[in-house]
């Protein structure tokens, strides 16, 4: 785990990445310097994705500040990411930017594909906003349903699929239900009834049946203990608040 000062134009936002991953980088990787740990020789191909953050700026339409200045980060696929730092040193605005609901003056957001000794494969991807689940420090602000059962289905195809599709949806909606601790609640309760910790876990099981390849977490510690890193099954990148 590593972490390294962010410019900001108020306070240092720290951001550190680490990876268990058997036969990926299990050191701290940060751009420009990256370093890989060459996997033992085995007869299979090694080959990961890193989710990466490349000299990203970002100064508000009609302003001269830049509020993010010059951002990097590496994180290979099925690991954690965390950004920490004190009010207004650009946390919110950095995941806003990562789930594509502003876009960054400068520099780029992407998914970058490497050979098991930390060559690059192909050019890189863009980070598809659709494939980025966040779960924000008041979710129920953003609630739109009636139910919990709505809230999680909400935006689901309402056509009348095969039978195919609609195990899948099913099968979804059970794992996220169960992953995040909400088996046994009623499905009929109105969500803005729930305390706040079942609203983070409610908001997080909305974004686990879309299964995201990235999934960003704003201020996780309330409500959402003991939900483990391999139940969530893909990237994560935490938001904390430093006092």
């Amino acid at each position: 785990m590593g972490s390294f000062p962010l410019p900001s134009s108020s306070s240092s936002l720290l951001i550190s990445s680490s990876s268990s991953i058997s036969g990926r980088p299990s050191s701290t990787i940060f751009y420009p310097l990256m370093r890989f740990r060459k996997a033992q020789a085995l007869s299979i191909s090694c080959d990961y994705s890193c989710f990466e953050i490349r000299d990203v700026s970002y100064r508000p339409p009609g302003t001269k500040i830049n509020l993010l200045s010059q951002v990097n980060l590496s994180i290979p696929e099925k690991s954690f990411g965390l950004i920490f730092g004190r009010s207004g040193s650009g946390k919110t605005t950095l995941l806003q930017l990562l789930a594509g609901l502003s876009k960054p003056t400068s520099g780029s957001i992407c998914v970058q594909r490497y050979s098991d000794d930390g060559e690059k494969i192909k050019s890189p991807e863009p980070l598809q906003p659709e494939r980025v689940g966040i779960v924000f420090q008041f979710p129920e602000r953003y609630f739109v349903a009636d139910t919990v059962l709505d809230e999680v289905t909400f935006g689901w195809p309402r056509q009348k699929g095969g039978l195919q599709l609609r195990e899948l949806l099913a099968s979804r909606l059970q794992k996220a239900i169960t992953s995040v601790g909400l088996t046994g609640m009623s499905l009929d309760k109105d969500p803005h009834s729930l305390s706040g910790g079942y609203k983070r876990r409610l908001a997080l099981a909305i974004q686990l049946v879309q299964t995201p390849n990235l999934l960003i977490l704003d201020e996780p510690l309330a409500g959402l203990g003991g939900i483990s890193n391999s139940i969530l099954g893909c990237n994560q990148v935490v938001s904390l608040h430093l006092f």
